[in-house]
């Protein structure tokens, strides 16, 4: 079973930024595209951007032009830089293929205070 392992998150404050690493257990040339998930308290949980095979990209609206979605396949690594925080991007942050499997990892908390 393929195994995502999130880490990166933390503790900043409105305007901060953070880097989220995904590593996979496989090379990720093994997946279609890559996504990275956000899930608040009480909330659903959403995508916040994808990464084809190939390095195309995209964002939900209301992270454009905040966040990035990168890969390293030599690391078999996906990134997401996240800059200019806001308190609503607090989350529990995730990894997962695009569309999303069932087994998902721990997630690593981002917390954004104001």
């Amino acid at each position: 079973q393929v195994q995502l392992v999130e880490s990166g998150g933390g503790l900043v404050q409105a305007g901060g930024s953070l880097r989220l690493s995904c590593v996979a257990s496989i090379p990720l040339f093994g997946f279609k595209q890559m996504g990275w998930y956000r899930q608040a308290p009480g909330r659903q949980r959403e995508l916040v951007a994808r990464i084809t095979r190939e390095g195309d990209t995209d964002y939900a609206d209301s992270v454009k032009g905040r966040f990035t979605i990168s890969r390293d396949n030599a690391k078999k690594t996906v990134y997401l830089q996240m800059n200019s925080l806001k308190p609503e991007d607090t989350a529990v942050y995730y990894c997962n293929q695009f569309p999303s499997r069932p087994n998902w990892g721990q997630g690593t908390q981002a917390t954004v205070s104001s």
